[in-house]
This record gives structure tokens, sequence and C-alpha cells, in this order.
């Protein structure tokens, strides 16, 4: 670990979300003033399914499977402090480093998921939720819900691509947990499968 990046996860750890309304992903109504955005997809039916996804999203798959890295890498608990590193094609240095707070987690017989928050140094400011649950009827559902807006100046200097990335992340996120769940690599013990280690590597 760097001492560059041990610089910026300690300043990240002193640092109060950079929105007001942190928690709010927990209720129906998502707070105005921000883009908000909210999708799901099917993974299956019966607590099985259930239970793998669940653990899956509290590991981290969701942000592993599409190219993050999570450091320090633990299951996402109520409190923790992450920094979310994306590293590009063909470069060896991650380019975006994206401090993150867990503002909240759920583990319930039909609710399994958690929300991280938005820091001082994210593009944005706002809140994304990632949440496995099961219905009356046994069906499995992943959801991703998240407000935004615009927080860096780079961000808002090129909106239309940053909203892009946007959606296209959590698009993503839906992919990774559904393949995960299909192929059978949602395992509770393996929750990083497919992704990267916290350090980045493949």
């Amino acid at each position: 670990m760097s001492a560059t990046l041990l610089r910026r996860l300690a300043a990240a750890r002193a640092a109060a979300p950079n929105y007001p309304e942190v928690g709010a992903t927990r209720g129906a109504r998502l707070p105005a003033g921000y883009a908000h955005l909210r999708r799901r997809i099917h993974l299956g039916h019966g607590p099985e399914v259930l239970e793998r996804a669940g653990r899956y999203v509290l590991g981290w798959g969701c942000q592993l499977g599409t190219g993050f890295a999570v450091h320090p890498y633990a299951p996402a608990e109520e409190g923790a402090t992450v920094l979310l590193r994306l590293t590009l094609p063909r470069l060896r240095r991650p380019r975006l480093v994206i401090p993150c707070r867990v503002v909240w987690t759920v583990d319930e017989p039909d609710r399994i998921g958690f929300a991280y928050g938005t820091l001082p140094g994210h593009p944005e400011c706002g809140e994304e939720a990632f949440l496995v649950s099961m219905d009356a009827d046994g069906e499995v559902w992943f959801e991703v819900t998240a407000f935004a807006r615009l927080a860096a100046w780079y961000a808002r200097l090129g909106r239309p691509v940053s909203v892009l990335c946007q959606y296209l992340a959590i698009e993503g996120y839906l992919v990774a947990v559904a393949a995960a769940v299909a192929d059978g690599s949602a395992d509770p013990a393996a929750p990083a499968a497919g992704g990267r280690t916290a350090d980045g590597r493949a």
C-alpha cells in the first residue's frame, strides 16, 4: 500500500459525507435536488438464491465484478470508509480513487444489502444502495437505488459523459450480480470471484 493511498484513506476517514441526506436510500422517497435512478433485475427463486446473492453484494461483488478495487477490503459494514479504485486498461496505476462510506447495511431473512455515500473527493455527491430481496412469492430481486448530483468540476464539465458513466456503472452492477448467481461464483466464501483484489490485481 502506497503512502499516497494511506494519506487519502486517512483523509477520507476523517471527513463527513458531502451531502446532508445520509441514509435516504433506506426509504421509498428519494430527496429532491438530485438525479434519481432505480434499476432492478430478477435473480431467481428461493432463500438459497437470496443468501448467495446477498453475500456477494455485501462482499462488494458489484464493484469488484465491474473492474473496481476496494481498499481496504472487507465485507460491507456500517461506518466503514473505503477507497474505490478504478484501473484503466493498459495503465499500471489507478486513475480514479473514489472515497465512500457505508451508511447502512441490512441482513434479514428477506433482505440483504448496503448503501454507501460519497465523501469529499468523489466526483459526485449522493448515495447508492445495493439490495437483494425476496418477495412473498419467493422471487429474488437485486435492485440498485441511487440519488446523486455532480460535484467535481471535471464531472460537471463533462456532464453528458459523467451521467452516461453512472448509468453504465449501475447496469454493470446488475449484470455482475446476475452473472455471478447464474454461474455459481456468488459464493459467500468467495465474494470477490471474478473481480479484482483489494490491491487492484486481476
